[in-house]
Formats: C-alpha cells, sequence, structure tokens
C-alpha cells in the first residue's frame, strides 16, 4: 500500500508520556499462560525454557521489576562501583524510550481508527461493536509493540556486536507474545525480558546486555511479523508513516524492520578529476550518482525507473592497482555533497569483511541483515562490495565454503524475486579483480557493467604524475625542475565525457573468436535491423555457453535502455534545487522525458542495439574464457615446477 502522509512524532507529547513508560519499568505485574509453562520439552533442570517456564515460582501471578534487575546487574558487573555501567545504562534508557515512542503510536491508533469512540461507549456496544473494538484493541497492541521493539533497536543496534550468534544460540525465544491489551502486552514482554536478565548463563558482561536485548526485541519483531497477517483495522498503519522530529528514526507501517539501524561509514573523500584514466568507469559512477539522487522521496519511486535507465545491482572489473577503492570513495563522496547540498538522507553502506560467519547459519544471518537497510525509503543507499570475489565466489568451485554459499543464496533473493523490493533510491556495487571467480547466477543479476583500467596512455600517465608532484611544488615552489609537455595542459584528458558514445570505439563485430563465428554464421541468414537476428544469435549462444539466459538478454535490453537515457542533468538544477530535484515525481518524470527525447535525436537503434548485443556477449566470454584460461595456467605452471624439481633431482644424484 502506498504511504500518504507523514506524521511528526513530537519530543514535547513523549515528555508527556515518559512517566507512564517509567512506571512499567519499575513495576508490572503478569501471569503465565499454561502453554508458556508447558514449553520445556527436554525435561532438564538447567534449561532456560524450564527456568522461565518456573519465573512465577509457582503463584498465578508475579509482579516483576526491571529496574530492580538492572540495580542487581549493575552490583553483580561492577559490585566496587557506585555508578551504573555504560551499557547497562544505555539499554535501560533505550528500552524506556522505546516503550514511550510505542504508547504514543499506540495513542495514534487509538484516534486514527476510532478505537478511542468505541473504548468510551464500551458498555453500550452491540455484538458487532465489541467484536470490532476487540480487533483493533489486539492491532493497537500489535503496532505499539512493534515500535517499541523497532525504536529499541534502532538505538542500540549500532553499538551491539557485529556476531550476535553466541547470544543468540543462548536465547531460547519468548515463551508468549499477548496482544489482548496494551498493558497486557508490555507487561508480557517485559516479564520474559526482565527473567532473561536475571538468568546467570545470559549476562556475563556489561556488553551482553545491549546484545541480549537486540536479540530479545528483533525476536518480538519476528513474532509481530509472524501474526500481523491475523490483525485487521490495519489501514491506519499501513497508508502513513510516522517521523520523530529531530531524528532520522522512522515508523513506516509494519515493512522496515531495520529501517534507520544501519549508520554510514566514514570514508576517505576523494573527486573523481582525482583519477586517471578509467573514462568508462568514471562516466558510468557519474550516471548513477545523477540517476539516484533523482530518487523521489515522496512517491517512493525513482523517475529513471520508469525510462528504464536505473542500475539496483552493477559491476566494475579490472586488475588489481587500478583504481577500484578510489572509484568507491569517489562515488559515495559525489553522492554525500549532494545529498547534503539538498538536505536529503544518505547511506554509504559497504559489505563487512565479516560476513562471512564460521557458525552455520550466522552467514545468511548476517547477509540478510546487511541486505535489508536497502530497503529503507527514506534515504539513498550505495552500497559497494570491495573485492567481491572473496564472498561471491563461484559456488561449485571446489573448497568453497558453507558460509559462502549461504551469502551469495540471500543476495540472489535480495536481488530479484519476492523480497527484491527497490524503490529505485540503492544501488550494489560489485568490485572485483576477478570476474570470472564470480558465481554466475551473480553475474547475471548485474544490470550495468564497466571495465576498470586505470591508465592506458602517455596523457594519463603524465596526469598521475602531475597529481602527485604538484602537491611539492605547492610546498616548495620552484623545486620541480623539469619541463612541461608540449600542446597538453595538465588533466583535459579527464575531463568527464558527455555519453558513452565519446568514450566507445565504433563496435560492429565481436573480437571474441567464439562469439565472432556465432555471429558471422547468424549473419549469413539474417541481417542484424532484423529482429529475428537476435532471436537466433541468443539461440547460438546459449549451445557455447549452456548459462546464458532469458535475465542475461534482460540485461542486455538495460543496457540499450541506459544508452537512451544517457545525456547529463542540466547544470543548473544542481546550482537551483527547486528547479528539478525539489519537484513532484510527475514533473520531475516529464522534465527527463525532455531531455530523453532530445538525447535520442540522430541515435539509430539498430546501432545501438548491436554494439551493446556485441559488448555484452564479448564480455561474456571474456570473463568464460579467463576462468579457463587461469586453470590452464595453473596447471602449466605446476607442471613446469614438477619438471624443474626431477631435473634439479636428477643433477643432484
Amino acid at each position: 500500500m502506498q504511504h500518504n502522509s507523514t506524521f511528526p512524532i513530537k519530543l514535547n507529547e513523549l515528555d508527556m508520556l515518559r512517566d507512564e513508560a517509567t512506571s512499567y519499568l519499575k513495576s508490572i505485574q503478569w501471569e503465565q499462560s499454561q502453554r508458556a509453562k508447558n514449553k520445556d520439552n527436554d525435561g532438564k533442570d538447567e534449561s532456560i525454557l524450564l527456568y522461565l517456564s518456573r519465573a512465577n515460582n509457582g503463584s498465578n501471578v508475579n509482579i516483576i521489576s526491571v529496574s530492580k534487575t538492572i540495580l542487581g546487574l549493575k552490583k553483580r558487573l561492577l559490585p566496587e562501583s557506585v555508578a551504573i555501567p555504560i551499557y547497562l545504562n544505555q539499554s535501560l534508557y533505550a528500552v524506556q524510550e522505546g516503550i514511550t515512542l510505542g504508547i504514543w503510536v499506540k495513542d495514534s491508533y487509538y484516534d486514527a481508527s476510532g478505537l478511542s469512540t468505541l473504548s468510551e461507549n464500551k458498555s453500550a456496544l452491540d455484538s458487532s461493536g465489541k467484536r470490532e473494538y476487540e480487533s483493533k484493541m489486539h492491532t493497537a497492541t500489535a503496532f505499539m509493540l512493534f515500535s517499541t521493539a523497532y525504536k529499541i533497536l534502532h538505538d542500540l543496534k549500532p553499538h551491539a556486536s557485529d556476531d550476535l550468534s553466541v547470544m543468540k544460540q543462548k536465547f531460547a525465544g519468548i515463551p508468549e507474545v499477548s496482544f489482548l491489551s496494551p498493558l497486557k502486552g508490555i507487561s508480557c514482554q517485559l516479564f520474559y525480558y526482565d527473567k532473561y536478565l536475571g538468568h546467570p548463563d545470559i549476562i556475563k558482561t556489561d556488553k551482553d546486555v545491549i546484545d541480549f536485548t537486540v536479540v530479545y526485541f528483533e525476536a518480538l519483531i519476528d513474532e509481530i511479523q509472524l501474526r500481523k497477517s491475523t490483525l485487521e483495522y490495519t489501514d491506519t498503519i499501513e497508508d502513513r508513516t510516522y517521523k520523530l522530529e529531530k531524528s532520522d528514526f522512522v515508523v513506516d507501517g509494519w515493512n522496515n524492520v531495520f529501517a534507520g539501524t544501519a549508520v554510514s561509514v566514514e570514508f576517505n573523500k576523494i573527486q573523481f578529476e582525482q583519477i586517471v584514466g578509467n573514462k568508462d568507469a568514471k562516466h558510468f559512477a557519474r550516471r548513477l550518482t545523477e540517476r539516484l539522487l533523482s530518487y523521489d522521496f515522496e512517491a517512493k519511486k525513482n523517475p529513471f525507473q520508469e525510462l528504464g535507465g536505473f542500475m539496483p545491482v552493477f559491476m566494475g572489473y579490472g586488475i588489481p592497482g587500478t583504481g577500484k577503492s578510489m572509484l568507491i570513495a569517489a562515488i559515495a563522496t559525489r553522492l554525500k555533497e549532494h545529498s547534503d547540498n539538498l538536505e536529503i538522507p544518505f547511506l554509504f553502506h559497504p559489505m563487512p569483511d565479516t560476513i562471512v560467519s564460521t557458525f552455520q547459519g550466522g552467514s545468511a544471518e548476517k547477509m540478510v541483515e546487511w541486505m535489508k537497510p536497502l530497503q529503507d525509503p527514506t534515504r539513498l543507499i550505495f552500497a559497494p562490495i570491495d573485492d567481491a570475489e572473496n564472498n561471491l565466489q563461484e559456488r561449485t568451485a571446489q573448497g568453497v565454503s558453507a558460509g559462502v554459499k549461504e551469502v551469495i543464496g540471500v543476495f540472489l533473493r535480495y536481488t530479484e524475486g519476492a523480497y527484491a523490493v527497490n524503490y529505485g533510491n540503492s544501488s550494489v556495487g560489485l568490485f572485483t579483480n576477478l570476474p570470472e571467480m564470480l558465481d554466475k547466477a551473480v553475474i547475471s543479476r548485474v544490470q550495468g557493467r564497466f571495465k576498470i583500467d586505470g591508465a592506458r596512455n602517455e596523457k594519463d600517465f603524465v596526469d598521475q604524475d602531475y597529481l602527485w608532484w604538484r602537491k611539492l611544488e605547492e610546498t616548495m615552489p620552484n623545486f620541480i625542475n623539469m619541463d612541461n609537455p608540449d600542446n597538453y595542459k595538465y588533466l583535459d584528458a579527464q575531463k568527464v565525457a558527455k555519453n558513452l558514445g565519446e568514450i566507445l570505439e565504433k563496435i560492429d563485430r565481436p573480437t571474441e573468436e567464439r562469439i565472432l563465428a556465432t555471429f558471422d554464421k547468424v549473419s549469413s541468414k539474417y541481417k542484424d535491423d532484423e529482429h529475428m537476428f537476435y532471436a537466433h544469435l541468443y539461440t547460438e549462444i546459449q549451445k557455447i555457453f549452456p548459462f546464458f539466459s532469458s535475465r542475461d538478454v534482460r540485461n542486455i535490453q538495460k543496457a540499450v535502455s541506459l544508452r537512451l537515457t544517457d545525456f547529463d542533468l542540466e547544470p543548473d538544477w544542481f546550482e537551483n534545487p527547486e528547479v528539478y530535484f525539489k519537484k513532484d515525481y510527475e514533473t520531475k518524470f516529464n522534465m527527463l522525458q525532455e531531455l530523453m527525447r532530445a538525447n535520442m535525436k540522430g541515435l539509430d537503434f539498430s546501432d545501438i542495439r548491436r554494439q551493446e548485443v556485441v559488448r555484452y556477449l564479448d564480455n561474456v566470454a571474456t570473463i568464460a574464457d579467463t576462468d579457463f584460461k587461469r586453470k590452464v595456467d595453473a596447471r602449466i605452471n605446476q607442471l613446469n615446477i614438477e619438471t624443474e624439481a626431477r631435473e634439479r633431482f636428477g643433477k643432484g644424484n
């Protein structure tokens, strides 16, 4: 459902609710259900489930105090200190603020759904009215708990350990979740949260408190997500967004569970002018930033998606030392600078090096956590995967770990399929020295690709030297006692191209032997300006490369669409954001259509299509042949080593 309105959560209104939240932390009472008491499956006295099932010590109702339990933990963790440990205090504060916000959201639902009126006239309700009252009460409770848990995760997840596998292994689940009423809902959850905190095996250190709190409230959100389909009267939840004043925290229906939990990573600021060569890569990167910046936060979609010029997944590849890491930093720098100028939130979200876990299932879990923020519609997101061959390696290769396979499985589900929600505000970039080592299914998800080849000619190398020695010249004038080149101004060759046509050589025929032979074979039957030419070409290519599929054809179509939208945004649009970036979606879309029509004048569709087909198929063959050649070279090298070893051994004897 499309979200139509954004409602502010005002800080002064939360201030009035904080006493109520604090009262829950001081004292609540809860009566465990018989089902929760019977959740001990193994009959062992030491089990956490049995501990929880006996939490009431035999009585029907037990009164607990989270604040007292926290003080008890303080005495255990820092017995000689009068101060409360930092993480313990931070966790308690986050839970308090989460409950406060949950109460506010519950009150908002009461008013928006008409539950307030039903509650006031409860005694006069007929059977239909009572049923509506109970249903709305359940929904209000669920949404309150969801918002509470979500706020707690927003505040604590950035401070939790990267790997929560050990804590999750200790955690035995939440025995029961009550939606009967807001009071019972919050009492139930605080009851079990308190009992877990009091278990001697759960909290060993101060940091464990944050880690456990994150694990517990993640589990609560998972439980709510499983049961939300049974809830009624959810329209006033799903048709609006709640944004906390002076914060990036947003509650957007039930959907964006981890929105706002990812924190932008620091990076070295680099300008495109500092990168020599790489004309294709720099042009692609510049187009990527312009397209991301065109995202409309109100409509939650990108006009370039509709025009066919947006790339959710792309790949840059080249030998080591050609500028892949610099290009990542340059893209992030450009996006950050423009985002700051346009006053829009930006998330730089590189894949962490520790994504592959040693625990079974841990890699998939960590990959889901990394992929989830990409579905947050409230920020522009650039998510690079540097050295992608390390974590997205061909699954059929010998020695590939189970963790890598888990990571690839999650990547594939979240980039195309039921989980692949992309609003046009996020893009994943694969950067690799060894594209032939990437999993073929991963490569098939790539909708835009470019070569990062570094400096390629005399002008590139002289500019690379200039970028180095000009710093010395600025520090010590006249120290550089060498002559400048004739008829060349430094960095002229590094100027950005206007379009791909200025960069690409006119490609009429493939360069890869097998592709060329197939191309000539099909050309003998059809002309390349006939649609059947490409239908037969793809069929023949599939015989050579069985992994070539309809997704590859879609990627070629996407490449053609990218050429048609390969135009500059007007410089005035960046200088005066209200001219374009601040406009509504339809206006932006119409403005881009005008630029697209102007760009298409003089273009020949059949020429562009042939060029992009040839580029793509040559790339497919190059990657496949490189993998084979690398294996052959490795085998030859091993044979040479064995031969040399035998000769030396023979001479030695």
